[in-house]
């Protein structure tokens, strides 16, 4: 039994964060407090509130503190604790941080483009949006009023004529001189100031702009300024937000179903409303909404671009997170908890985004409980049978094999916890081998005490597979649990799979309708999808790297702009040593060596 008396009494009334740590070593909980003493102390009266919480309490053998010099600190490093340990007590969002940007580079001509990742020197950025597709819209929106290019550079410096985007008037072709350089500046800045949403200044310049070339007689265009003027309008008219004393802002409303949270994020960037995502995070059983939102914003934005506003309407203590946001931004961040106006419109919006996503969950998670009942009768199951692992092996005439595993838990697919392994060391095409060498590695680890134990195994194959596994399984202590082999049926349709057991060797098949069968087929053909993946992505590799990486002298850079130019390798393979040697960096004698080291 865990004695915590000694611990509290040495502990400090000083900021800091603390971990609890169970029987297994692991992490289970991390906090920060202004107070460690006060803090870590109310862990340990009589009467805790939370069920959860006396669980957890529960579990503790070790507690372990870090001083810092302040609570800002504290959230810091409770956030990079959470991320990097994924504690079970803690409430989790996924570490995302892959939103997309729009991007006008520092070309001579910019060009408009869809970024992820690190953001280079020279360019401009614009975002984060909540996904791919509104960048796109935008991308297209701004193609439309502004005409700015968007093709490659290595297609730009090789155009001799207008490509379709000019022919369909979306863009001005500065590639071949239709546009003069000023001009086309001008176009840029304009659109640079849509995406901050200064809209009502780039329709005044452009006001002025048609005015002047009407009293010219410029008339067309004159109406090239009045189509763009009336192309904002429109835009304005849908996407801009009124009455926010800020052009960027983020919304964030909260709901609670069954124990499950949602957070509803709505993003307001340059005035206009790029659209909102939903999260749902992990271990929100008997956590308050408070918890979650405060948690969501200490792990969502902590390390990443924050605008300036954040409205949500749970009161949650701010203080410590608006400083930290602001030192982490170099500006005042705001958070109101408290909105009027159209903030509140906003709000409301957000959160009945919210209850709908969890409605749309909770009507989901039915079906999904119903199939897991359906497959343990079917398979004649306990009922504790709750996580379910399926291995596929996937290759191309013995080349590049991969073997993937992935999990069924806790009524889904747990997505965050598939693995895929490269094979190697083997016969090509020996699935016997793939499947030996892919169990031994992960089940070695699961007999030592590293990961979870399944209940079921799935494999995707019949009787030779099922045979290999259940050999594995006797070399590596874990002989008691059940492995099915999944034989597909005749042609391989779907519904005609076969289950063989590898306690009784018992085969059995299941009516197509049966809703047990669906979620087999699910958990196997989400395997197949995986494995086959992988190895598409190292195959692909593999072929590029023995054609073009084995080249002496032609290094990552070279490869890059030879593949861009001709659309990839089959491209450079047709293409003749005059034609190689046009692309920047590759002389006339390294032209040669390529196209004799491709023949």
């Amino acid at each position: 039994m865990f004695d915590p008396k000694p611990i509290l009494k040495n502990l400090p009334n000083l900021p800091g964060v603390y971990r609890m740590v169970n029987a297994a070593d692991e992490v289970i909980y991390v906090g920060k407090a202004k107070d460690l003493k006060k803090r870590v102390s109310s862990y340990f009266n009589k009467n805790l509130p939370s069920p959860r919480t006396r669980m957890m309490v529960s579990n503790i053998v070790r507690i372990e503190t870090t001083v810092t010099r302040s609570e800002a600190e504290a959230l810091l490093l409770e956030n990079n604790l959470i991320k990097g340990l994924m504690p079970r007590y803690n409430v989790l969002f996924r570490d995302d941080k892959s939103y997309p940007y729009i991007t006008l580079t520092g070309d001579e001509f910019p060009r408009l483009a869809f970024h992820r990742g690190a953001q280079r020197k020279g360019s401009q950025y614009f975002g984060p949006f909540p996904n791919a597709v509104a960048v796109r819209e935008s991308i297209q929106l701004l193609q439309k009023v502004f005409k700015l290019r968007t093709c490659e550079n290595t297609v730009f410096a090789n155009r001799s004529r207008p490509c379709l985007q000019h022919q369909i008037e979306r863009c001005t072709a500065p590639c071949v001189g239709l546009i003069s350089d000023q001009d086309y500046r001008n176009d840029v800045h304009q659109a640079a100031l849509f995406l901050q949403g200064k809209t009502t200044e780039v329709m005044d310049v452009l006001g002025e702009k048609m005015g002047a070339a009407a009293m010219k007689q410029e008339y067309e265009q004159a109406a090239v300024f009045r189509d763009r003027i009336q192309a904002l309008r429109q835009v304005q008219a849908k996407q801009f937000v009124s009455d926010f004393n800020v052009s960027d802002a983020d919304v964030i409303a909260c709901a609670e179903l069954e124990g499950q949270h949602c957070i509803n994020l709505v993003m307001i960037r340059g005035g206009r409303h790029l659209g909102d995502r939903s999260f749902m995070p992990k271990n929100t059983d008997g956590e308050t909404l408070e918890n979650s939102v405060e948690a969501f914003i200490g792990q969502h934005y902590v390390a990443q671009n924050t605008p300036p506003l954040i409205v949500t309407g749970i009161k949650i203590e701010t203080a410590v997170l608006e400083e930290v946001l602001s030192e982490q931004a170099g500006r005042k961040v705001k958070i109101n908890t408290n909105p009027i106006g159209d903030k509140r419109v906003w709000l409301k919006m957000a959160q009945t985004n919210a209850e709908l996503a969890l409605s749309q969950r909770a009507a989901t998670s039915p079906s999904q409980s119903a199939r897991l009942v359906a497959l343990r009768e079917a398979l004649h199951l306990p009922d504790s049978t709750e996580r379910m692992e399926c291995f596929d092996i996937s290759h191309t005439m013995g080349e590049a094999t991969v073997a993937s595993c992935v999990v069924f838990d806790r009524g889904d697919m747990q997505n965050s916890e598939y693995r895929r392994y490269n094979i190697t060391g083997i016969t090509p095409g020996d699935d016997y081998a793939a499947m030996r060498d892919v169990l031994t590695r992960r089940y070695k680890k699961v007999a030592a005490g590293e990961g979870k134990r399944p209940d079921l195994i799935f494999i995707d194959g019949g009787k030779g597979q099922l045979g290999v596994a259940v050999e594995v399984m006797a070399e590596v202590g874990l002989d008691d649990i059940l492995l099915v082999g999944i034989a597909k049926g005749e042609e391989r349709k779907p519904g005609l799979e076969t289950m063989i057991f590898s306690d009784t060797g018992e085969m059995i098949n299941l009516e197509k309708d049966n809703k047990g069968l669906h979620l087999l087929q699910q958990i196997r053909d989400e395997a197949h999808r995986f494995a086959i993946t992988g190895h598409r992505a190292k195959r692909g590799k593999a072929r590029l790297h023995s054609s073009l990486e084995d080249i002496e002298g032609v290094g990552a850079k070279r490869r890059k702009a030879l593949l861009t130019r001709f659309g990839g390798l089959d491209g450079v393979k047709s293409a003749s040593i005059d034609e190689i040697a046009k692309v920047e960096g590759i002389s006339q004698a390294l032209a040669k060596k390529i196209y004799e080291e491709l023949h």
